[in-house]
């Protein structure tokens, strides 16, 4: 996955595979489309939501609602990072993706199911696989509505098209993972706790007829329940910043998962 700061996301161990989708709606010609997602819980997290992408040539319209996500982290909001993963079998993994037998399906043993990351879903600046754990630009808390207008990378254009894009929320309250897993550092970086990037939801985005969204947010960033948007959500006030402490560094110097 990535380069700064970050936190990753996905499967749900209560839920098997998503059966592949079809194509997304076309809207308004060969290069506008839609394609909505319903958000599953993965690893046990409570996390659910819904997910919209507009297409309209090379950008797309990103809105993202989420609830039941893991709410602090030492004093703070839980940052979630999240992304559109992409060129796999657009699918989300059930419980017999979980291959080391921890309880918990981690990010890189859903990597066969939904891909590696083709967009990630910044409240502003880069939207790169480069961004994937830049905690302080993803939303956080328990509940917030993301909307955002993006640049589409030609690989996660197709992906969208074919059917095979998929948005996974990461992040999990280690109260609600086994005690084994829950003591893990993250399977993507060492310097993260596993709660940090385990998978918290996960949906397939098919072709949607639909309009828009309900309960939409503000363009380019996040509303969260208690109304702070875009970086006031993801900002320095993470308590997950202090955990990570020194881990920054090293964080930001990693090539993407």
């Amino acid at each position: 996955m990535n380069k700064k700061m970050r936190l990753l996301a996905v499967p749900t161990l209560a839920l098997g595979a998503v059966a592949l989708s079809t194509g997304p709606a076309m809207a308004h010609g060969e290069d506008s489309w839609s394609s909505q997602a319903t958000l599953n819980t993965m690893n046990n997290s409570g996390t659910t939501g819904q997910a919209m992408v507009e297409v309209h040539g090379t950008e797309a319209k990103v809105t993202v609602n989420v609830s039941g996500a893991a709410e602090t982290f030492m004093d703070g909001p839980f940052p979630h990072a999240q992304h559109i993963h992409i060129a796999a079998q657009g699918v989300c993994p059930g419980p017999d993706a979980d291959t080391d037998g921890d309880g918990v399906v981690d990010t890189t043993e859903g990597h066969p199911f939904y891909g590696h990351i083709g967009t990630s879903l910044t409240t502003e600046g880069d939207s790169s696989p480069d961004s994937a754990l830049a905690v302080e630009r993803f939303p956080g808390g328990s509940a917030y509505t993301y909307e955002r207008t993006l640049e589409l990378s030609p690989e996660t254009a197709a992906s969208l098209k074919d059917g095979s894009a998929v948005v996974v929320v990461h992040g999990v309250d280690p109260s609600r993972m086994p005690e084994a897993a829950a003591a893990k550092m993250s399977d993507l970086d060492p310097a993260l706790p596993a709660a940090a990037t385990l998978p918290a939801a996960c949906g397939t985005l098919v072709g949607s007829q639909m309009a828009d969204m309900p309960a939409g947010g503000a363009d380019t960033g996040v509303e969260s329940d208690n109304g702070a948007a875009g970086t006031a959500v993801a900002g320095a006030g993470f308590g997950f910043l202090a955990l990570a402490g020194a881990a920054v560094a090293v964080l930001r110097r990693r090539a993407r998962a």
